[in-house]
């Protein structure tokens, strides 16, 4: 399977509990006791303050395994630095996508600012994922809108609306063309839902693994485990954890 929704360790915390909560070898290895074979990898500090030494260390860190992780770095959206840091990101550290988490971030998603970061994102034939389930700053409208003004750009849904907002979730990945959505922390009751009406290709999976600082990342694994109670069928599953995750890795 190919898990869309991972985390490096937070940095700043586990350096002052002494050192890092888990390093790359860690990691892989609880892929690997997962059954993960690939895993995109988010900054966790880069979700609080999204400088340039989150998306360095990012790029460390799956540089120790480029065949089993992909990383997507982030953006200060309202900083004037933005634009260069996103071409620094997908270029010289090789970074694949970018993920904006609007809430914790603290900016809207219909600034217009957004729109030369996502260019930089499209010309690389990159991946846009960002937070959702969030109201009022990250719903699934919020997120499709931009979209819509990028429509070569794919997005992703990060959480697929969470527990409040999933049906607005499937309903804006229905009706946008380049917008899809990731299962992760959504309820199964509404990821039995998604399945069955979202388009068969734009639903893909994450476990969120990567906030512990276990390096275990046991509610991950409980997360993959819970799949099989979803009454899913195994095209739907091929599609979902494997299918999908790889077509969107590949350059636009």
């Amino acid at each position: 399977m190919i898990d869309f929704h991972t985390h490096t360790p937070a940095w700043e915390t586990a350096t002052w509990l002494g050192g890092t909560a888990f390093g790359a070898d860690e990691f892989v290895g609880f892929m690997d006791t997962a059954g993960i074979e690939h895993a995109v990898v988010l900054s966790h500090d880069g979700l609080f303050d999204p400088t340039p030494e989150s998306n360095d260390r990012l790029a460390e860190f799956v540089r120790a395994y480029p065949d089993r992780m992909t990383g997507f770095g982030t953006v200060a959206v309202r900083r004037k630095t933005a634009v260069d840091e996103a071409e620094r990101m997908v270029g010289e550290l090789g970074l694949r996508g970018l993920k904006l988490h609007p809430w914790l971030q603290g900016f809207s998603m219909h600034e217009l600012s957004l729109d030369p970061i996502c260019e930089v994102i499209t010309s690389v034939g990159g991946v846009l994922l960002s937070h959702d389930g969030t109201p009022p700053y990250s719903t699934a409208g919020q997120i499709a809108a931009l979209a819509r003004r990028h429509p070569k750009l794919r997005v992703v849904l990060g959480h697929g609306g969470l527990h409040d907002l999933w049906r607005e979730a499937l309903a804006m990945t229905q009706e946008t063309e380049n917008l899809y959505l990731c299962i992760c922390g959504t309820p199964p009751y509404a990821a039995r839902r998604i399945l069955a009406e979202a388009p068969p290709h734009k639903v893909i999976f994450g476990t969120d693994a990567g906030l512990s600082d276990k390096a275990s990342q046991d509610y991950a694994v409980a997360r993959i485990k819970e799949i099989d109670g979803w009454g899913i069928t195994d095209a739907q599953r091929q599609a979902m954890l494997v299918d999908n995750p790889r077509r969107l890795l590949e350059p636009a």
